[in-house]
Parts: structure tokens; sequence; C-alpha cells
């Protein structure tokens, strides 16, 4: 199970740096007010925030993800592999249910590190410099949203956080296990590293969709209430007041980014951490057959990101 952890933690920190771009892109266009639109779309969103906010812009809010998915990812990979062991059998249901667990429990951390994430990354839309910065950084949001609103303050959002989360992660390691089984993911494989990215990032566009008008309802419940005004008093108020303002559409702002950003920061993460516990394990498995006093032959089982070894 620590070879989990350690595993996540390594493919976490990987992704966030390949993605964090395209999630700023995501959460203003998600957000953005209808009637006095800021952008016109990704390409225009991602044009407008490098020109008045300078490369910078875009990876505002970098600190709470660099620091929580790291976490959440050891979370997310080391618990989705102690359920399977304890599930006992490599089905597709169980798959499901060992990712759906394991996306419940890590909302625990995910909800408030996503809520200092959207408020860091709305903070001076616009602006090179900030004139007035509400918040200094990440933690210093969640402090002072903490003084004002108390911990339902900082967990603002969980119940969208647990709708997307739990059937996302089901789906996420599901779809990636269908994949490096079709595939034919094998240790001996020459193409071995291009078929897991490939297999990483279907799995994490697989998951975005199954999800996202959720994603978009969890965005503008967080946002607001940015300077002092609350325009949601729920997530039924919410999802009507965006229908009745924007149409059904609204439930695919921002979806473009993120299938762009899906892609390459979950076939960084989902390789990285399987072609961890492949080399680490086959150390493992060395050292083993030179400390026995009769050393056997040992073939070396194909691998996922989950404490057991199975076929992918």
């Amino acid at each position: 199970m620590a070879l989990d952890f350690a595993a996540g933690c390594i493919g976490g920190a990987a992704g966030v740096l390949v993605g964090h771009p395209f999630d700023t892109v995501k959460v203003r266009l998600q957000v953005q007010n209808v009637d006095r639109p800021l952008y016109r779309g990704t390409y225009h969103c991602f044009q407008s925030i490098v020109r008045q906010e300078s490369m910078l812009g875009l990876y505002k809010g970098i600190g709470s993800p660099m620091m929580g998915l790291t976490f959440i990812n050891a979370i997310v990979f080391g618990v989705q592999g102690n359920a399977m062991r304890r599930l006992g059998h490599d089905t597709p249901l169980n798959q499901f249910l060992a990712g759906a667990s394991a996306g419940t429990i890590q909302c625990v951390i995910c909800c408030p590190m996503e809520l200092a994430k959207t408020r860091m990354q709305m903070q001076g839309t616009g602006e090179k410099k900030s004139k007035r910065k509400m918040y200094k950084n990440s933690l210093d949001c969640l402090v002072r949203i903490y003084k004002r609103e108390g911990i339902r303050g900082i967990n603002r959002g969980m119940v969208t956080t647990l709708l997307r989360e739990t059937p996302g992660f089901g789906v996420y390691f599901l779809a990636y296990d269908a994949l490096t089984r079709s595939l034919g993911c094998e240790p001996e494989d020459p193409y071995m590293i291009p078929k897991l990215l490939f297999a990483g990032g279907m799995s994490g566009i697989a998951s975005w969709l199954s999800t996202y008008p959720v994603d978009v309802i969890k965005s503008r419940l967080q946002a607001d209430g940015v300077g002092g005004v609350h325009q949601y008093s729920g997530i039924a108020d919410c999802v009507r007041q965006s229908v009745r303002k924007e149409g059904w559409r609204v439930f695919t702002r921002g979806l473009t980014s993120t299938l762009l950003r899906a892609f390459p920061v979950n076939a960084t993460t989902f390789a990285t951490v399987t072609l961890f516990l492949l080399y680490m394990r086959e150390g493992e498995e060395e050292c083993s057959i030179q400390d026995s006093e009769e050393p056997q032959s040992v073939p070396l089982q194909p691998l996922q990101p989950q404490a057991q070894p199975t076929s992918m």
C-alpha cells in the first residue's frame, strides 16, 4: 500500500504541472457572467489571460492543487489498491466500486482545495498586477473563508464534489482497466509506454464526460460569494438560474479546455504511477529471489496502479 501512496504523490505532482493552465481557462469560462462575458471561447480566454495577466495568470491558484492533489492522488491510488485487495476479484464492477470509494474519501481534501483554487483563479481577472488582492495565497484564502463562514464555508460545494468524484473515479479506473486489457499492456511490450499514455488520457476524458455538468455547478457555487455577493442559495437554485439564463448549453461551458487538459494530465499521471509500481515491484522481486536459498524464476506480471498484480 505504501507503494500506491508514493506512486500517487509522484503522479499527482506531474499532472498538476502539465494541466493547471487549462484548468484556469476552464474555471474562467464556467463562471463568467453571461450578460457581460469576458471571453468568447477557449482560445480567446487563453489568449486574453496571457495578454492581460502574463503567463503567470495561467498558474493562479496552483499552490492549492500542488499541495492538495499530491495527497489526493496518494489517497486515491492507495484506497483504490486496498479496496481491490479487499474485494478480492479483479472484475469491471470491482474496478468501478474501488474507484468510486477512493473518489468519495478524497473529497475531504478535494473540496476545500478546489474552493481555494477557484477563488485564487478568479482573483484579479484581467489585471497583470492586482491592485487589491483579497487573498495572499491559497492558505490565506482558506483561513479568511473559515474566519467568515466557519467549517461550512470551507466545505462549500461538498455535495456537488461528492456527486462528481464518486462516479467520476469509478469510471476513471474502470475505463483504464478496460483499455489496458484491450491494448495488451504487458511489461515486455516495446510499445507499453505509449499504450499506457493513451489509456490514461482516454480514461481521464471518459471520467470528465461522465460528470462534467456537475462540475459546472460546483465551480459556480464555489466562485459564488467572491466580493461578498451571493447569487445562489443552493444547488437547485444554481441549476435553475443557470439554465434559465443560458440554456442547457451552460453544462458544456469550458468543456473544450477540460478535455484538452484531461488527456495529457491523466496520461502523465497513470503512466507515471504504473511505471513507478512496475519498477519498484520488479526490484522487490529481484531482492526476494537473491535472499531465497533456492532461487526460482519469477515471471513478471502485468501491473496496474493498484497493489495487486493483475492483467492489464
